[in-house]
């Protein structure tokens, strides 16, 4: 979904730490995205939350909103020390909410632009209630990553299965076959809940569960890499207030959905005063930019020159 740009109206793009290059594709995937509009060429970077990818910190379990938009702001200050370019942040979802945090709290002081891929306080409030019935219907399990991007297009998660074959594999991690695996350990976990609630005789349910246990340690290699229910206690923090401190943030902001009906009160009402630009991507599920890349990447584009951000390169094929 690469477009490219011709930013003649920025200073020229500074060094950059880490060996990133100029010329970076775009990647959305279930994070958040910064999309760095410095220099000639448009070229972002991707941050992955806490616990994704290879991202290695102190406090794994720590996913509370203001941690993770604190993040964001040191590894732009460790990119570019006190002179950062002009900063475009993209985020989806859960992502969407911290890129909002992020922006009110100033914690970006170059940032230029606010995109916020199908997240809205109200719906996302509403859903909360019953994450916890949807975390335990997912598979705890996977006995390949190809297992795991069959499962995520077959549920309708994504719904475009190259975009599945990039995002997965940041989602899941191989484990080691040993009795210590945790990926084994919360898969019985779960077996002797559900067991336990919907039959009556404990020592069959235990034959069964041993049963499966040494089924689960033969095929299983791969898991989710963050327990999202023991991150409970940071939803509500995630998503309260969230559409009054989106409409605050003193950037221009782009809102993409996937249905219109997602809107809550507070955004309807911001969005005939015309606080932010919304556009609605139809026939996309929750995840519109892995579900329609191109349709997302013109949106960006257009909505980065309607605000002079940059302008089109001449002669170049959309």
């Amino acid at each position: 979904m690469e477009k490219q740009l011709h930013l003649n109206l920025l200073a020229s793009r500074p060094p950059m730490a880490g060996g990133f290059q100029s010329s970076s594709k775009m990647k959305m995937g279930p994070s958040y995205t910064a999309g760095l509009t410095a220099g000639w060429w448009l070229w972002t970077f991707e941050l992955m939350v806490n616990g994704i990818g290879d991202t290695k910190v102190k406090n794994p379990e720590d996913l509370s909103a203001d941690t993770m938009a604190k993040d964001i702001g040191k590894v732009v200050e460790a990119l570019y020390g006190d002179n950062p370019p002009p900063i475009m942040v993209i985020g989806h979802s859960m992502g969407g909410a911290i890129a909002v945090h992020t922006a009110a709290a100033n914690h970006i002081p170059s940032l230029l632009g606010l995109c916020v891929i199908d997240v809205v306080e109200g719906t996302a409030m509403d859903a909360l209630n019953s994450m916890q019935n949807f975390l335990r219907s997912r598979p705890k399990t996977f006995k390949s990553l190809e297992n795991a991007i069959e499962w995520s297009v077959k549920s309708g998660q994504i719904r475009n299965i190259e975009s599945a074959r990039v995002s997965m594999g940041g989602q899941v991690k191989k484990w080691e076959e040993s009795t210590s695996s945790p990926g084994v350990s919360n898969s019985i976990e779960g077996i002797i809940e559900e067991e336990e609630e919907e039959e009556v005789e404990e020592e069959s349910n235990k034959k069964r569960m041993k049963e499966d246990d040494q089924e689960t340690k033969k095929e299983s290699v791969f898991t989710w890499r963050v327990e999202l229910s023991k991150t409970e206690k940071y939803w509500e923090g995630w998503f309260r207030g969230l559409s009054a401190l989106f409409l605050t943030c003193p950037v221009p902001k782009l809102l993409l959905l996937a249905g219109v009906d997602r809107l809550d009160k507070d955004l309807t009402i911001g969005q005939m005063q015309g606080k932010f630009q919304m556009q609605v991507l139809p026939q996309c599920g929750h995840a519109v930019h892995e579900d329609a890349p191109e349709k997302v990447a013109d949106a960006l584009a257009t909505f980065m020159v309607r605000h002079k951000f940059t302008e089109f390169k001449e002669g170049f094929l959309w």
